[in-house]
């Protein structure tokens, strides 16, 4: 298990979009491993492979609830409905916050480590955290989305009404 260092904007792979994976190996085991190593060293709830300088369509998303760590190969949004505004950062971006719109809910197609297909629904922030996601493998920032950036005030105060 490795943590691999963040790739933060400006790099250009995270503006690219990714290429599909086709190989479900030991590689692909291990590089989701250190994804999520990553992820929970950076103490991030999701992370896509351009944010650690791999061209791949590969997230993981855990928002630290019952759905535990789900990993996303070759993802693909197959239906959103309703909307929810709420508050995103990324760790490409530290320190910057803002309020994004999104669907409440997303129903998605995925493969597993193992190549195994798989279709899962989810709402609210899980919908959001994998929307994000799986815009990170489309080249697509958040801050494209941002209809309201926060400053560290105005962040403290709407996690202290959480």
């Amino acid at each position: 298990m490795t943590v691999k260092a963040i790739v933060t904007y400006p790099a250009e792979i995270l503006e690219q979009v990714c290429e599909p994976v086709k190989t479900f190996d030991k590689k692909l085991a291990k590089l989701l491993t250190d994804m999520y190593e990553t992820m929970i060293e950076f103490d991030g709830v999701g992370l896509a492979a351009p944010q650690i300088g791999v061209n791949k369509q590969i997230a993981i998303v855990d928002i630290d609830d019952e759905s535990g760590t789900i990993e996303l190969i070759n993802p693909e949004i197959l239906e959103t409905s309703g909307e929810q505004n709420g508050i995103e950062g990324c760790l490409s971006f530290p320190g910057l916050y803002g309020e994004v719109l999104r669907p409440y809910y997303v129903k998605i197609k995925a493969y597993d480590r193992k190549g195994k297909p798989f279709i899962m629904e989810a709402e609210d922030y899980l919908a959001r955290a994998i929307q994000h996601e799986i815009d990170h493998l489309h080249g697509i920032l958040f801050t494209s989305k941002v209809s309201k950036y926060l400053d560290e005030e105005e962040l403290e105060e709407v996690e202290q009404n959480d």
